[in-house]
């Protein structure tokens, strides 16, 4: 007899299954999927933060903005997921798939790679 992952009860039904109900189910996961430590938490929650500005200000998929508009909105510029350079030579910071290039005068490109 099969047992719950994460309550120990007895499990009734189809034989792959590993959990007795879907709150169950939810808790198990929910624990597994945690930020384990305040560190990966505060970097998560910066990396939102600033995907969140960028799509509010990138609302057609390309757009431009000033660092300064970046900057009052809360956007922390050591934050994001990769870097994308091109043949041409220009650098682009990702957040996912919202990005952002610098240009002249502290203005930004900002971009939505098509997914």
């Amino acid at each position: 007899m099969k047992t719950c992952l994460e309550c120990s009860a007895k499990i009734f039904g189809r034989e792959d299954k590993k959990f007795c109900s879907d709150s169950c189910r939810n808790a198990y996961n929910n624990k597994i999927n945690k930020d384990s430590t305040n560190f990966m938490r505060n970097i998560n929650n910066k990396l939102r933060k600033n995907y969140r500005i960028l799509a509010e200000l990138n609302v057609d998929g390309k757009s431009k903005a000033s660092r300064d508009k970046l900057l009052t909105k809360g956007f922390d510029f050591e934050f994001f997921t990769n870097i994308l350079q091109t043949k041409t030579g220009n650098t682009y910071y990702f957040l996912y798939d919202q990005g952002y290039r610098s240009l002249d005068n502290d203005y930004f490109m900002l971009v939505k790679k098509e997914i």
